[in-house]
């Protein structure tokens, strides 16, 4: 089973030396995969409240915000070698499908083919709305934008007609190292979630879930393939994110229901909270291998 590290970077306190020495000690001790989640701004009033807090908030530092994640990955590609690079998720129905195949591509040739595409709907109508699109339809737009980008990553020349994007005879280069595309690792625990990762994924997702709700959702999942007329194999990656504090002893349980790669929250990035975060990661990885 694969080690990574959901690290989403804030500031002030990830600051570019920070970000350095963590990619080059995180590779240092094993970490497979660094993953970021995705906000391009915040709200002081939301619609719907954060699902991974009690309080409905992200937990940001005062006077602070979400680093961009494809500026991010640019940045910690130039200092490792080894480690992949995931979105976990990147919020795909708020962003310029073109844009964004074009920064995935990119990312994935200047580091050597490390980037996962981790990608999801989101649950911030505030946010969506700010970049200009529909709420009510992100989920369908998210299909066709997810279309657009693997057909512009593996075709030379593209035609598309759909109800949110049309062009004709465009070229995308350079293509993705990674063959056929960048991995699409879907998010999200809705019905509409699991066809999605039936469909366009290379892998699914789920964020902050023990042992017993994993077994769950992958029973959701493997329904949604059966519907899809095929079924679930072993190229296909399971990627968790478990419960903050997660026990060595859990590991077992995540490997025996096929989990491919564990996402550990790194948490705190207050610089006198990080190390001794390191250090029980690094155990959980020792016990990993």
């Amino acid at each position: 089973m694969k080690f990574g590290v959901f690290a989403t970077f804030m500031s002030p306190q990830a600051t570019p030396q920070m970000i350095r020495d963590f990619g080059r000690r995180a590779e240092g001790m094993g970490i497979e995969s660094i993953w970021m989640g995705e906000h391009v701004a915040l709200f002081d009033r939301n619609t719907y409240g954060y699902p991974g807090s009690k309080d409905g908030r992200i937990p940001v530092p005062e006077g602070g915000g979400m680093l961009d994640v494809v500026a991010t990955f640019g940045f910690l590609a130039a200092d490792t070698t080894r480690m992949r690079l995931g979105t976990g998720v990147a919020l795909v129905p708020q962003r310029n499908p073109i844009y964004t195949a074009k920064e995935m591509c990119t990312l994935d040739w200047l580091s050597d083919g490390r980037i996962d595409f981790g990608i999801g709907v989101g649950w911030n109508k505030e946010e969506v709305e700010a970049c200009g699109y529909r709420w009510e339809d992100r989920g369908a737009r998210c299909d066709e934008f997810l279309e657009v980008m693997r057909r512009l990553w593996t075709e030379p020349v593209v035609d598309f007609a759909g109800k949110w994007v049309k062009f004709e005879t465009m070229r995308l280069d350079p293509k993705p190292i990674q063959k056929p595309h960048v991995p699409i690792i879907v998010g999200g625990y809705a019905d509409a979630a699991f066809r999605r990762a039936a469909k366009f994924g290379a892998g699914w997702y789920g964020f902050n879930l023990d042992p017993e709700r994993t077994k769950g959702m992958l029973a959701k999942l493997d329904d949604a393939f059966v519907k899809a007329g095929r079924k679930r194999d072993k190229k296909f990656e399971i990627i968790i994110t478990p419960p903050m504090g997660a026990s060595a002893d859990s590991l077992k349980a995540y490997a025996d229901l096929g989990v491919d790669r564990l996402v550990v929250m790194l948490g705190s990035q207050r610089p006198e909270k990080v190390e001794p975060r390191l250090a029980e990661i690094e155990t959980l990885v020792k016990k990993a291998a």
